[in-house]
């Protein structure tokens, strides 16, 4: 096998072995195919120096050092050097070194020569014994010629090696160092190698392998391998297994002894097919060693581009069965799951139990339950593992457990042991945990788990990975032997991907005991389900062959050597800087969990070299484009660079971010890959172990880490629970294989805090470089040529990384590859969704795919493009696509297979060009049913013509039509003739309006046409855009074509009603919604008594409602009216009595009547979405027609829909009412003109803007409002009792509270209130009144946070709307007072406040006094604004009181100055009342002023829509000190004391208080400076700018006093009265005149509300009792009728209709006249249902339809059956045209005729297919009654039939 493996040398070169590193042979490959006059020089330089030529030309030293290993540079020509060393290797058979020629590369002379010096720096790392080997030369052959032969040693013997001082090497140098020593392969020049050059073949050559590589691959017995990742387990694998091929073709070919079977097996198919690949190209390069030149130009001649089809696409030469393998098809490259299914293939005919499961579990088919039937991780995690309990599957990794179950529970050793393959539950929790380590403390859940999975699993039919395995293992360890010849060498790489059952079944596969490689490394175990380590398969292995008590065809009995074991721990891939890092995360799980892997030497590398980097610090939205970008490479990534995530979900999301910016790949897909640089981008931010668990590595750092305090990141203590851990080791397994995939350079990317444990880990050990955005931003990319992008694209393509290969294709600028490799990466994600994804999102992917094959299909041509379409063709069987289908086979020249897909695709036309094209293709018997059932559908549709003739008549086609029913087809035939209004006709009895409306507008000369197209239209129109209808509805399908249809229409002959219907959809169908337009329409509906057409109108004016965030006061106002007429509207519908009643609303829901008590709904309706509605009619398909339903069951689920829908709509429209700003207004910014608040949510009005028109209509704003709810709360009574509901009342009252009463002067008060601009002010005010009311009587002190500022409130608005009487009897006044709010330890200062306001008693005003004193001084919670509203109200009455004690009169008032506001109050001015209690308020107000100048107000007091700010109270302030002057001025003067009082007050405002701002003086500071007699200067200097006039001077008319007359220079109204009444009048008579309409209105119907007891006479009370009485009989009544079945209504309506014509026509007296009223109703019910149902059947018996079901065989049967039924039904309707109530029939009185009638209808149902429900039930009382003898009855006797007796029972 040696001499097979390593080839002799080319021709003509001499005793000097040339190795050629793969640099080198790279570009004489270049040369050969672009200068072959460089190549030539270049091929001669190298022979000469293989016949030891060393002239001075071929030997210039390149390393300066000169002292270490010697490095030379030969001269060729020009700019061209070749750089080689002698170095000294063993021989092939290992007794001797000899020099050789190692030859790193073909370089220009002017590049630079400093690695060099490096590389002859680091080849005398080896040791001074290698340095002096590779040194001497042998004398010259010849004296005084250079040449020489090279030297032979002795095998050298390991020496002490003295490392030289260390080089500084920059990156790139170190790159170049590493690329030379470690990824360069070096080979020796044979003549394949050259033969290779030659042809321009892409093959592979033998290179030089290791000492200890060598020795793997001439072992003679089993071996195990055990290397870390690149460590060459794989190549000594290939290696072993080409020189044992080679050596039989080079010497046992063509004797008797047959070819070595080998087999090489894993789990990756990817890998095995890059194996084999790889093997072929060894194999090719081998081969070509003998080729004469001549055979070398035929090999050149047939080089072509390589073929993209995927190897499944390519003709497999391999047998299904195991058994039918030959020699020839060996050596076998496999993965394990084609191996084992046909394995089971064998087995799957054989007579045992088992065989049928076999083939359940391995067959190939496209048969979607099949398919889906495997359990793979995605489908355990996605559709099992969330049916589990949460109890189990919390805090648990499915990763780790699915491997549990499937690798120990069901695929370990000890299975093997029980009857149903599975570990029992004692056996698993007992298990050992050194050796299953995973779960070792929670293996009761994990059971639990794995029971829940098997149950779950056995009920789907479903199976996993294990039991296939042992479904072939209980067979081949039963019974039945082995089929086929056993292979004579087994090779298993990524044994650690397999289960340990999986082992058992491949070494059953084996003859040959010697014959077994096993290679793996556990640390790269990141394959869900397996879940062994080396040392169980290695004792697995042994039992087995040592156990003789096994099976006696599994193990003979012979001396077996023991199998060797190798570890690899040189890494040929990366340099020391990334091996450390690697090295790090494998001593981590070693230490952790030491029996989760094998013990392996610490793996190293040849040389050093740049240490990771992790970059860090950035922020989330930092773009990583600066990371990928350099000055050389502006496209990002490089073609020998990656992206590597942890999965397709952050794939999917980096390339969204990033786009094509280079390879990115997901860990699991770079397995077995490697590349130059490895960006591993948020590995540790996408885990799912949290950062608790990741701070166990911290444990591991022996020592201190600048700036982290270990000690306390660390995590809890590992012993106690071990298995909370187990997702760490799993993911240091991932974080493995990731580092390992970089060859030169890594990059670790992670901002994620998860990431801190490990970097503190790597930076302990000095491993990792730390990058930040401080350090700045590392450039990585590096760019490729076009060609190394192709040559990649091609290799990754054939190892299924379609997704790469598309990048690669793309810079390598290959579109048509790129789509090529897309179109298989489509398949891909179509076949991943198998199992996992719903079947429409599975077709949609394989749609997709299939897509993109069609477009490569298109593209190529030959063999490449009729596998594209036939791949096509197959995605879209998968995607149900019949259509595309065919197209593919057509294009695949799969005619007969296209021509049935074009028939189950409904595709006619092509069906016939198929057939017609390619009859040659398709059998007789095919092409003669297509072509009948093509006629068939071509007469059954409108717009479609046949490609061919089908009748040879007019008369034909039409008797061929009237057979079939296809009365479609038969108005095209009448169309085409000219007769449009037949055909018009005809199109509406088959519901086919569109086209009778087409017809009808052919002849727009014809008024009547044009009318009854208008009508048609209309009514199609109410049909299909119905109610509830969105406006993107009206874009598509039949509402389009209606809208298209009505621009058509002329409207001048159409009625205004007509022509502002079709406007109306028309409108909405619009582009651009014209809201504008739809609401004067709705106008001019509500003027017509047209509220239906209205509600529509405004549905879509507010669907959606429109935003109003900035909308003005006037928009919103006018958007609020509206918005209460729609829902006014709405609610009207859903309290209707009878709304299914009214054709207007039946309309306008899409509600058609069949029948008295039978209605049906437009499919897609309104009404549909409630779920109440139950359908009557069984057995009526609901997809093409419509189901009905009773009277009571539509009318109840209307208004239930209707009733939700309007509180929908109210709920969306209070969201948008809270959003926006215009219900309040932004105090600071109506006083500073500015806010510096940037997200003040309210409004921003100008001084300016402030006039008494914004007041009233803010007012009205809130009543709308409340109106608006109050529909609502009508609808749904109950809602008034919710919490939530209460709550929100509550709050639209505090919002209408600060509408009346607004916090700043400027805004308005009562005083301006105008009742007559507000619209609906007067429903207005009843809604509020009933709310005022109900929110006294819900208030309660007990569970209200704000009830002092609630009741306040309420106290101050029943002022307002006469609602006294209630506070007086509520509980919240009555009881449970809160001790808070009793003064002096027993009086409720809420009574106070009331009495304050409302009572006439002498104490009122003192009390008000006392119980504001208490609430400031107690620091009650209130809100601001209302506590000086309390203030206002008091001080004003005191004011007045005053005066009027002072002066009694009514001259009392003359010559003050007061606002309007102090004027209209409701109590009237009484100088009885006490006011001495004034000091207290005054205390109160003093301490007030203290407390808000201090900034102690947190806690006690607040305000509506803000924090109460420093500018907030200054404002207050100022409004206080507005009141206190009011009242010092207007005081008489003997009041010293008050005046003293209030001067020191102001005075104490003078104060310098930190908390004072420059606010405060332009605020309120003129009026701590003011003197007393200045006070009105300072109140009318701050008026000044205001709109709203607030002061007046009162002037008594007659009076002799003294009148000022500051008041016309100040600008102050002057107001003349003669009586203090009239003074309220003069200044607010709206509001007069309202409070006293008022008061004597009685407030709402409310049940929640007290109702005083009122007395009424008897009388009175009796004729309250009849109403009582006959408005529940009433309503009794109307829900029976509601109640009642179907046929009930129906037979009471047609009683209805034949009791009126008894009566009309004088029906005389007698038996007939009782058949008539009794069982004729029943008789002509059955006969009704009967036709019903006959019609329906008719309908049915579609022969078109039915044919494309079932076949063309079922015409003739079809069309006796349509025959029948149209006899009967046409029987039928003569019936009951005979029978009907009004018939001249009935006038003849002919019972002997009735008699044979109800004969007649009972043989007319009788002949209906299919029974007649609920007919014959009728029917039998009919015939009862009608048929059967009966005397007359006796004149004596009562009738048992009777109109009374029939009332009674209900018709």
């Amino acid at each position: 096998m040696r001499v097979a493996l390593y080839l002799h040398k080319a021709d003509g070169f001499g005793e000097w072995r040339i190795l050629l590193g793969t640099s080198g042979a790279r570009k004489l490959r270049e040369f050969r195919k672009r200068d072959i006059k460089k190549f030539k020089t270049i091929y001669k330089k190298i022979k000469e120096l293989s016949n030891g030529q060393f002239s001075g030309d071929n030997q210039n030293r390149l390393d300066g050092t000169r002292s270490g290993v010697p490095i030379f540079e030969a001269y060729m020509e020009r700019d061209l050097r070749l750089v080689y060393q002698i170095d000294c290797v063993p021989d092939h058979d290992g007794a001797i070194e000899r020099q050789v020629i190692r030859i790193y590369g073909i370089y220009a002379r002017t590049q630079r020569d400093g690695i060099w010096d490096a590389m002859s720096h680091h080849l005398a790392d080896k040791g001074k014994e290698y340095t002096q080997r590779c040194t001497p030369r042998n004398p010259p052959i010849h004296p005084g010629e250079q040449v020489y032969l090279p030297a032979v040693f002795p095998p050298q013997v390991q020496d002490v090696v003295i490392k030289p001082p260390s080089l500084v090497l920059d990156d790139q140098e170190m790159d170049q160092l590493h690329s030379l020593l470690v990824l360069d392969k070096y080979v020796t020049f044979s003549q394949a190698l050259l033969n290779g050059l030659i042809a321009k073949n892409d093959v592979q050559h033998v290179f030089e392998l290791t000492t200890q590589q060598r020795e793997i691959v001439e072992c003679t017995t089993s071996c195990y391998v055990l290397g870390r990742s690149g460590t060459g387990k794989t190549t000594t694998m290939l290696f072993k297994m080409l020189g044992i091929q080679q050596a039989w073709q080079l010497h046992f070919e063509g004797s008797d002894i047959p070819r070595p079977r080998q087999i090489f097996v894993t789990t990756s198919h990817v890998l095995a097919n890059k194996v084999e690949n790889y093997f072929i190209k060894l194999m090719n390069s081998l081969s070509q060693a003998g080729c004469t030149l001549d055979e070398l130009a035929r090999l050149q001649s047939r080089h072509a581009d390589p073929v993209l089809v995927d190897s499944e696409n390519v003709s497999d030469t391999l047998p299904q069965r195991y058994s039918e393998l030959e020699d020839h098809h060996f050596p076998l490259f496999l993965p394990f799951e084609r191996l084992t299914r046909m394995i089971a293939a064998d087995m799957s005919d054989a007579d045992y139990p088992g065989a049928k499961h076999m083939t359940k579990l391995f067959m190939h088919s496209n048969d979607q339950e099949v398919l889906d039937s495997f359990v793979s991780y995605e489908v355990f995690v996605n559709n099992y593992w969330p049916h589990f309990p949460p109890y189990l599957t919390k805090g648990r990794d499915p990763w780790l457990v699915f491997g549990e179950i499937v690798g120990t529970i069901e695929g370990s050793e000890k299975t093997l042991g029980f009857y149903d393959r599975t570990l029992d539950k004692n056996t698993y929790c007992n298990l050992p945990p050194r050796s299953n380590p995973t779960f070792s403390s929670q293996r009761h859940f994990i059971y639990a788990i794995y029971e829940a999975y098997s149950k779950l699993k056995h009920q789907r039919g479903q199976h996993d990975a294990a039991d296939r395995t042992h479904a072939i293992l209980k067979t081949l360890l039963g019974s039945t032997p082995f089929q086929g010849r056993q292979v004579d060498f087994l090779y298993v790489d990524e044994a650690q991907d397999s289960l340990l059952i999986d082992a058992l079944l491949l070494r059953l596969l084996c003859s040959n005991p010697e014959g077994l490689f096993w290679a793996g490394d556990t640390a790269q175990t990141i394959s869900p389900g397996s879940s062994f380590r080396f040392d169980d398969l290695r004792a697995f292995l042994h039992r087995i062959e040592m156990d003789q008590a096994s099976s006696s065809h599994i193990v003979k009995e012979q001396a077996v050597a023991h199998p060797a074991s190798f570890q690899l721990a040189i890494n040929h891939r990366s340099h020391g800087g990334i091996l450390n890092c690697a090295r790090s995360v494998i001593e981590l799980i070693s230490h952790f969990w030491p029996h989760s892997i094998d013990s392996l030497q610490p793996e190293h590398g040849t040389v050093d070299g740049v240490k990771p980097v992790f970059c860090t610090g950035w922020d989330k939205d930092t773009s990583y484009e600066h990371f990928l970008v350099t000055a050389s490479s502006h496209n990002g990534f490089g073609v020998r660079q990656c992206i590597l995530v942890r999965d397709e979900e952050a794939k999917e999301k980096l390339e969204k971010q990033l786009g094509a910016i280079g390879m990115i790949m997901t860990l699991y897909e770079s397995k077995g890959l490697e590349f130059d640089d490895v960006l591993l981008y948020n590995f540790f931010e996408d885990s799912n172990v949290d950062l608790s668990r990741w701070r166990l590595v911290l444990a591991a750092i022996d020592t201190a880490v600048e700036g982290h305090n270990l000690r306390y990141q660390q995590a809890s203590r590992f012993e106690r629970d071990t298995s909370r851990y187990a997702a760490v080791c799993s993911e240091l397994k991932f974080l493995y294989v990731g580092i390992t995939r970089a060859r030169k350079r890594l990059w670790i990317v992670d901002n994620s805090d998860k990431a801190e444990p490990m970097k503190l880990f790597w930076t302990s050990r000095s491993q990792i470089q730390t990058c930040t955005p401080d350090s700045g931003v590392p450039q990585i990319a590096v760019s490729s040529i076009p060609e190394e992008w192709a040559e990649s694209g091609h290799s990754l393509f054939q190892l299924k990384r379609y997704m790469q290969a598309m990048h690669c294709f793309r810079r390598a600028n290959m579109p048509r590859e790129v789509r090529i490799a897309e179109a298989y990466h489509f398949r891909e994600l179509a076949r991943a969704t198998i199992g996992v994804a719903l079947p429409s999102e599975q077709q949609r992917a394989f749609a997709k795919a299939a897509d993109a094959f069609v477009t490569c299909g298109s593209e190529a041509s030959g063999r490449e493009k009729l596998q594209y379409y036939r791949t096509a063709a197959e995605c879209y069987v998968r995607a149900a696509d019949g259509h595309k289908v065919a197209d593919a086979y057509l294009n695949a020249e799969e005619y007969e297979l296209a021509a049935n897909y074009y028939r189950k695709a409904g595709l006619w036309d092509k069906t016939v060009n198929v057939l017609a094209s390619h009859s040659e293709e398709v059998s007789r018997a095919c092409a003669d049913q297509l072509l009948t059932e093509c006629r068939l559908y071509y007469c059954s549709k409108i717009d479609e013509k046949p490609p061919s003739p089908l009748f040879i008549s007019f008369e034909e086609e039409v008797e061929f039509l009237e057979t079939c029913g296809l009365d479609v087809a038969l108005a095209a035939l009448y169309e085409s003739h000219g007769k449009y209004h037949e055909a018009a006709e005809l199109l509406l009895s088959e519901d086919k309006p569109l086209y009778a409306i087409g017809d009808f507008l052919k002849d727009k000369t014809d008024p009547h046409a044009v009318r009854r197209a208008a009508d048609v239209l209309l009514e199609c129109l109410w049909k299909h855009c119905s109610f509830g209808v969105a406006r993107w509805e009206l874009h598509n399908g039949i509402p389009k074509s209606l809208i298209s249809l009505s621009h058509q229409l002329p409207l001048d002959p159409l009625s205004p009603r007509t022509r502002e219907g079709i406007k109306m959809f028309q409108t909405a169908a619009a582009d651009e919604l014209d809201r504008r337009t739809l609401e004067v329409l709705a106008e001019t509906f509500e003027e017509q008594n047209e509220s239906a057409a209205a509600l529509w109108c405004l549905n879509h004016v507010f669907s959606p409602l429109p935003q109003l965030l900035s909308a003005t006061l006037q928009e919103f106002t006018f958007f609020l009216r509206k918005f209460y007429i729609y829902s006014h509207l709405l609610y009207t519908v859903a309290c209707h009595s009878d709304p299914v009643g009214v054709h207007g609303i039946r309309r306008l829901f899409g509600i058609t009547r069949l029948s008295d008590d039978q209605y049906v709904v437009q499919p897609g309706s309104f009404i549909l979405m409630t779920p109440s509605t139950k359908s009557t009619t069984e057995g009526v398909d609901e997809r093409t027609n419509p189901s009905s339903y009773s009277h009571g069951q539509i009318t109840d689920a209307l208004k239930e829909r209707v009733r939700s829908y309007l509180r929908l709509q109210v709920n969306v429209e209070i969201r948008l009412c809270h959003n926006s700003k215009i219900l309040s207004q932004c105090l600071l910014y109506a006083i500073y003109g500015s806010c510096n608040y940037a997200k003040c949510k309210q409004q921003h009005d100008p001084l300016s803007s402030l006039d008494s028109t914004q007041y009233n209509a803010r007012i009205g704003l809130h009543l709308q409002q409340m109106r608006i709810l109050q529909l609502v709360y009508s609808a749904f009574p109950e809602m008034r009792e919710w919490k939530t509901i209460k709550g929100g009342i509550a709050d639209w009252i505090a919002h209408l509270y600060e509408a009346f009463f607004p916090p700043f002067r400027a805004q308005g008060s009562l005083a301006n209130l105008d009742w007559s601009s507000i619209e609906g002010a007067h429903d207005g005010i009843r809604v509020t009144r009933n709310w005022v009311r109900g929110a006294i009587y819900s208030l309660d002190a007990r569970k209200s946070t704000g009830f002092l500022t609630d009741i306040l409130r309420l106290i101050k608005l029943s002022s307002i709307f006469g609602e006294g009487d209630a506070l007086q009897r509520a509980n919240c006044v009555r009881h449970y007072p809160p001790k808070t709010l009793l003064r002096n330890g027993d009086r409720y200062i809420v009574k106070d406040m009331i009495d304050s306001v409302q009572s006439s008693a002498e104490r009122s005003i003192s009390a008000g006094m006392l119980g504001l004193h208490h609430v400031i001084c107690n620091d009650l919670q209130v809100n601001l604004s209302v506590l000086c509203d309390c203030i206002e109200e008091v001080l004003s009455t005191y004011v007045i009181t005053l005066r009027l004690k002072n002066k009694p009169g009514a001259d009392s008032l003359h010559d003050a100055v007061l606002p309007r506001s102090w004027l209209i109050r409701t109590n009237k001015p009484d100088a009885r009342k006490d006011v001495g209690m004034i000091d207290y308020l005054l205390d109160g107000i003093k301490y007030l002023l203290v407390k808000l100048r201090s900034d102690n107000t947190e806690g006690s007091l607040w305000l509506m829509h803000t924090d109460v700010t420093p500018a907030h109270r200054s404002v207050f302030i100022a409004r206080i000190c507005r009141m206190l002057c009011l009242a010092s001025y207007n005081c008489p003067p003997y009041c010293v004391d008050l005046k003293a009082k209030v001067s020191d007050i102001m005075s104490g405002l003078r104060s310098n208080d930190t908390h004072t701002t420059g606010l405060a003086s332009s605020i309120y500071g003129e009026y701590a400076e003011a003197a007393y007699g200045d006070y009105l200067r300072v109140i009318v200097a701050y008026d000044e700018n205001h709109v709203i006039p607030n002061l007046v001077h009162l002037v008594c008319e007659g009076t002799k006093l003294e009148t000022s007359n500051f008041a016309a220079e100040w600008r102050i109204e002057r107001l003349s009265y003669s009586q203090l009444d009239e003074i309220p009048a003069r200044l607010a008579s709206p509001l007069i005149a309202v409070r006293s309409s008022l008061l004597v209105e009685a407030p709402l119907a409310d049940d929640n509300l007290a109702v005083p007891n009122i007395a009424a006479t008897d009388e009175e009370e009796s004729a309250a009792r009849l109403i009582q009485r006959v408005y529940r009989q009433h309503c009794r009544k109307q829900k029976r009728q509601l109640k009642r079945s179907t046929l009930e209504a129906e037979r009471s309506a047609i009683f209805v209709a034949c009791l009126k014509h008894a009566q009309a026509s004088a029906f005389p007296r007698g038996f007939y006249r009782l058949l008539y009223l009794g069982p004729l109703p029943h008789l002509l019910l059955a006969l009704k249902k009967g036709i019903s149902i006959a019609t329906c059947v008719k309908a049915r018996i579609k022969i078109p339809g039915l044919l494309l079901r079932e076949g063309y065989e079922r015409l003739q049967e079809l069309g006796r059956q349509r025959s029948e039924i149209s006899s009967t039904l046409k029987q039928g309707q003569e019936l009951l045209k005979t029978l009907s109530p009004g018939s001249q029939f009935h006038k003849n009185r002919d019972i002997a005729a009735l008699k044979d009638a109800v004969l007649q209808v009972k043989e007319f149902l009788r002949r209906i297919p299919g029974g007649t429900r609920g007919a014959p039930e009728e029917l039998n009382i009919a015939y009862k009654a009608i048929v059967t003898e009966s005397t007359f009855p006796n004149r004596n006797r009562p009738s048992g039939l009777s109109v009374q007796n029939l009332f009674t029972l209900g018709y």
